[in-house]
């Protein structure tokens, strides 16, 4: 194994490759990498680091709009102030969901417009009572959403629903999904802004 040091640290740590990684540059195995790097007592990342510039690598799905007109901005600010009040905070994946249909076209228009979303990644995933026509309710946020039905998942049917509450979600209720963690990043700096500003 013909390996030399200043390789290996440039392609570990001045280019933050793995051990895998820098084994394929050099025609190696991962492991005979970690031999050299032992052998020669070159301290490795630890797995969250790893996991950290993996994911700063990563391309994004979307292409954040970047010269924007008024109403371009005024979306973006409705968009972001949306998710604000009625988004799910978490780390990896996008997702609003709410039963009124307007609020929901403005949320995916701020996706495509401003985000400039993968299509093929949105997801929809629609929550009912089980009084209500599942068949009706999916076909009816397929038009407001234009997600096609392959990009809808399974449905969540309450069963414990009460004749009181007849009438309270005429539509039921429809999560829009995107599941890529630099754009959740991305929009919960937005957030972070406005708080500044405030």
């Amino acid at each position: 194994m013909n390996l030399s040091i200043g390789e290996v640290k440039n392609l570990y740590y001045k280019r933050g490759l793995s051990a895998r990684e820098a084994g394929e540059k050099l025609d190696v195995t991962a492991w005979q990498v970690i031999r050299f790097m032992r052998k020669h007592k070159l301290s490795r990342r630890s797995a969250a680091t790893t996991r950290r510039l993996q994911f700063s690598r990563q391309s994004p799905s979307f292409k954040i709009k970047k010269k924007l007109t008024r109403k371009e901005e005024k979306l973006r600010v409705a968009g972001v102030m949306l998710y604000w009040a009625e988004g799910n905070k978490q780390k990896s994946t996008v997702d609003l969901a709410n039963s009124d249909y307007r609020m929901i076209k403005i949320f995916l228009k701020f996706l495509r417009e401003i985000c400039q979303v993968d299509e093929s990644r949105l997801r929809a995933f629609v929550y009912c009572y089980a009084n209500q026509d599942i068949d009706d309710l999916e076909n009816f946020w397929r038009r407001v959403t234009r997600i096609p039905k392959e990009q809808f998942s399974k449905p969540y049917i309450r069963k414990d629903f009460s004749d009181k509450k007849k009438g309270k979600m005429k539509h039921g209720l429809v999560h829009i999904r995107y599941a890529d963690q630099k754009l959740v990043g991305q929009i919960d700096k937005w957030i972070k802004e406005f708080i500044k500003k405030a």
